[in-house]
């Protein structure tokens, strides 16, 4: 069996005396697009936080390309190709659209891939193409998350991560987003998904984990989940 490009195991993060994530496992294939799924507050973020070095596990194990990612520091592992795009864009709001995306590609000195990824990123995102030169802060909440996403791609990751992309926008804007987030896999991108919108989510996905109360509760294939009465009865509203 080839091992997964992202395997967790037994992962626990606590706060002061809260376990706030208990001993889950998760893993994420070469190409694959993963939904993790849950309620506000189930552990989502955290999980995310811990695998990109924002905060550290009180156990576990997060091995990524094989490796074992422990003492291995946030901005060392964006250096190895593990790209998060956090809850909320995290924009720098006083720069330019352009200027933020090349904040993403600011550990890259090869000036014309930079450029030809900059052109893929305008393909990508029609919208950032018209408005480069315009403050990222003066875009809507939709243009925003695109800046977030398109930041993160000029870094050439490998696992990309995505935390609530649909987050505060109208749904209009999220179909748009979840349609960039399908091309992205597409061409081959790792992706792991946090989403409150477990509808779409898995409509995108190709394999889910549910999370509650810190704990992975269910997984399987996105259809499996789709049609599981307990995720219909919990989160698609049926």
């Amino acid at each position: 069996m080839i091992s997964p490009l992202l395997d967790v195991r037994d992962l626990k993060v606590t706060y002061g005396g809260i376990h706030a994530i208990k001993g889950i496992g998760l893993h994420v294939a070469q190409g694959e697009l993963v939904a993790l799924i849950g309620s506000n507050g189930a552990g989502k973020t955290t999980t995310l936080k811990a695998l990109a070095g924002l905060l550290h596990p009180a156990s576990g194990q997060i091995q990524y390309n094989g490796k074992s990612l422990k003492n291995i520091a946030a901005h060392q592992r964006s250096g190895m190709g593990i790209a998060l795009v956090p809850e909320g864009r995290g924009i720098f709001a006083r720069m330019t659209v352009l200027e933020n995306l090349l904040m993403g590609a600011y550990s890259r000195l090869a000036k014309n891939e930079i450029e030809a990824d900059l052109a893929r990123m305008y393909e990508l995102f029609p919208r950032l193409a018209e408005r480069k030169d315009q403050l990222a802060g003066t875009l809507s909440g939709g243009e925003q998350q695109m800046v977030a996403m398109a930041r993160a791609l000029m870094s050439r990751p490998r696992l990309l991560m995505l935390d609530e992309p649909s987050m505060g926008l109208a749904p209009l804007m999220v179909k748009k987003i979840f349609e960039t987030i399908s091309n992205i896999a597409a061409l081959g991108m790792s992706i792991l998904l946090v989403e409150q919108n477990a509808k779409i989510a898995l409509q995108v996905a190709q394999r889910g984990y549910v999370m509650e109360s810190g704990a992975i509760t269910l997984s399987g294939t996105a259809r499996e989940l789709l049609s599981s009465d307990a995720v219909q009865r919990a989160y698609l509203g049926e």
